[in-house]
């Protein structure tokens, strides 16, 4: 079509315009003649949603599962794998040495020229297996017949916000749901009195409560944030001189009408997700006081998660908390602890880091092995990446390789898959994406990634987008 010099100021000519706004005026007639046909009797909606009106009663799973619920330990900042999991002789060799990496991406890797950074640690064979594991972490290296280390790891971002948003809902961008929320949708809670899906915070993480988010999903699959000490939820107790009697017949007053309401607005899920709140949170009075009493535990135990010293306390109660919540029926239960930024100071930072952390998260293994529950129990460590093998005292963002591990369920212990290059800086063998992590974990709990879908905005949503593989070498 000809230019024309007479154009409206968005830059097209009135026959142009009517030109291409004519699928729309053909769209438009369409969805009427439909209409008049009964074409859309039915209003179209989100997936069905089973279980939310009735406190998210369980579901069976699409697979075998080998988990029955998962513990994710998430280590808010990015913990630098070349001080923990991923020795690097040459590095420490040449430390000092300028250096480039040309094939790298500022989008992956925060640095890519400078001093090389060795790790002052010695790594030392664990276990019967002989995994190498840094020295800092004693406890853990105990338990490296349990573990299946993924030195390959790798993420889209190298910006906290993003990455830890995709770690967490398997998208750079906000608005999605979290690993949880998709396993307490495909699944449902195990304990009608608990949510099935509870978040304990030691340090608030990047990009805060979307990472426990529903997203587009309705509330109720959202994380659940309990406190590790006192009342594990604000403002869960009645109010004085309210009586329970009291309580159930205003909630079920309230329940009343907002059903009322739903059922003159069928394609609000927010309404039966907050009727299913409001009895949840009435029975979770008697419920969750008691998962959060820890003077149940013997003196043995709190010993185990390190209760008994300053340094090990607040995470040691978490870990502790976390064991609990699972044997009581939680589905999914993820502990943050921060702040492993350590774009300074990394040696003595990691140093701290590793001590407030490895003896909890090897007590909990312990503790979850001798009461016959790792095998149902599936562990995840991880960070939203790792840090640089360049730097002088610091290391900065590093999403181009970097290792997480797992641990029960279905895992394959004793075991170190995937290998980055001499310096830790980019995958060479067994590259681990986000999304194939995701879909191991959903796997092991009895989920089949490509078949876990929620309809959204017009189309079928993953976890794992479109792609993900399942790192079978990790299996039992």
């Amino acid at each position: 079509m000809a230019d024309s010099p007479f154009k409206f100021p968005c830059g097209m000519t009135r026959r142009q315009l009517l030109w291409q706004a004519g699928n729309g005026f053909f769209g438009t007639a369409l969805t009427w003649m439909l209409a008049q046909d009964g074409f859309f009797a039915g209003k179209a909606r989100a997936a069905a949603l089973p279980g939310i009106e009735s406190g998210m009663l369980p579901r069976p799973p699409q697979r075998a599962a080998k988990a029955k619920a998962c513990i994710f330990l998430y280590m808010t900042g990015g913990p630098s794998h070349l001080d923990t999991f991923d020795p690097k002789p040459e590095l420490v060799k040449r430390n000092g040495t300028p250096f480039t990496f040309t094939s790298a991406s500022s989008a992956t890797s925060q640095k890519i020229s400078g001093m090389l950074k060795g790790a002052p640690w010695k790594f030392q064979p664990a276990g019967k297996s002989g995994i190498p594991i840094s020295e800092i972490l004693p406890c853990l290296a105990q338990h490296a017949d349990d573990m299946a280390i993924i030195r390959g790891t790798v993420a889209d971002s190298a910006a906290h916000g993003s990455a830890s948003l995709q770690m967490n809902t398997g998208m750079v961008r906000q608005g999605f749901p979290s690993l949880g929320s998709w396993s307490l949708y495909g699944l449902g809670s195990r304990n009608q009195n608990m949510p099935g899906f509870v978040v304990l915070v030691n340090g608030a993480p990047y990009s805060g409560a979307l990472n426990w988010s529903a997203g587009f999903m309705p509330a109720a699959y959202q994380g659940t944030v309990f406190n590790t000490t006192g009342d594990p939820i604000l403002n869960l107790k009645s109010a004085t001189g309210t009586s329970l009697d009291q309580q159930r017949q205003q909630i079920n007053l309230i329940s009343k009408l907002n059903q009322g309401f739903g059922a003159a607005e069928p394609d609000n899920s927010e309404l039966s997700a907050r009727i299913a709140n409001y009895e949840l949170a009435f029975r979770m009075q008697a419920a969750a006081p008691e998962v959060v009493d820890l003077a149940q535990e013997t003196p043995s135990t709190k010993a185990l998660y390190g209760l008994t010293e300053p340094t090990t306390e607040k995470f040691g109660r978490s870990c502790l908390m976390a064991r609990r919540l699972v044997e009581r029926g939680v589905r999914f239960v993820q502990l943050f602890h921060s702040n492993w930024d350590t774009h300074s100071n990394n040696d003595n930072r990691h140093r701290t880091l590793c001590a407030e952390t490895d003896r909890p998260i090897a007590g909990l293994l312990t503790d979850l092995k001798q009461r016959g529950l790792l095998d149902e129990t599936l562990i995840v460590w991880a960070g939203e990446f790792g840090r640089t093998p360049l730097g002088t005292t610091g290391r900065d963002h590093h999403a181009n390789g970097f290792s997480t591990w797992m641990a029960g369920g279905g895992v394959r212990g004793g075991i170190a898959h995937g290998a980055t290059d001499d310096f830790g800086f980019s995958v060479v063998e067994g590259k681990v994406h986000v999304h194939d992590l995701h879909a191991t974990i959903l796997h092991l709990m009895g989920l089949d990634h490509e078949l876990l879908t929620y309809f959204h905005a017009g189309r079928n949503y993953r976890l794992t987008d479109v792609a993900g593989q399942v790192v079978k070498a990790i299996l039992a």
